[in-house]
C-alpha cells in the first residue's frame, strides 16, 4: 500500500520521465516503469489512462493514433515542450524534497 500511494503522487512525473527519451504507447509505458524501477512500482488498473489524460489535458502530452504493422492501432504519447518544462521543474522540486529528506532521516544523531 505504501509504494501504490507514492507512486500516486508521482505518476505524472514518472510518465513525463519515460516519454521525454521516446513517445510511448500504454502497455510499453507499464512495462518500462516495471522494468526500470526492477518490479517496485507497478500501475494498478485505472492508474496510468487518467493520468495520460490529465498529461493530455493539460498539454504537457500529445496523444496520436498509429497503425502497427498488422492492423491494430496504438496511441502513443509524446512529450510537448510544454511538458519538457514541467519535467524539469518537477526535477528539480524533486531534488530539493529529496535533499530535504534525506538531510533529516540519514542525519547522524548528535
Amino acid at each position: 500500500m505504501h509504494r501504490q500511494e507514492q507512486l500516486k503522487g508521482n505518476t505524472e512525473t514518472l510518465l513525463l520521465a519515460l516519454l521525454e527519451s521516446e513517445p510511448m504507447y500504454g502497455y510499453q509505458i507499464v512495462k518500462e516503469v516495471d522494468h526500470r524501477s526492477t518490479g517496485y512500482f507497478a500501475f494498478k488498473d485505472g492508474t496510468l489512462c487518467p493520468a495520460l489524460h490529465r498529461l493530455e489535458r493539460d498539454r504537457l502530452v500529445d496523444g496520436r493514433w498509429q497503425e502497427t504493422w498488422n492492423g491494430a492501432r496504438r496511441r502513443y504519447y509524446q512529450i510537448t515542450a510544454k511538458g519538457l518544462q514541467a519535467l524539469s521543474d518537477r526535477l528539480k522540486e524533486w531534488q530539493r524534497f529529496s535533499r530535504a529528506m534525506n538531510s533529516i532521516m540519514l542525519a547522524e544523531p548528535e
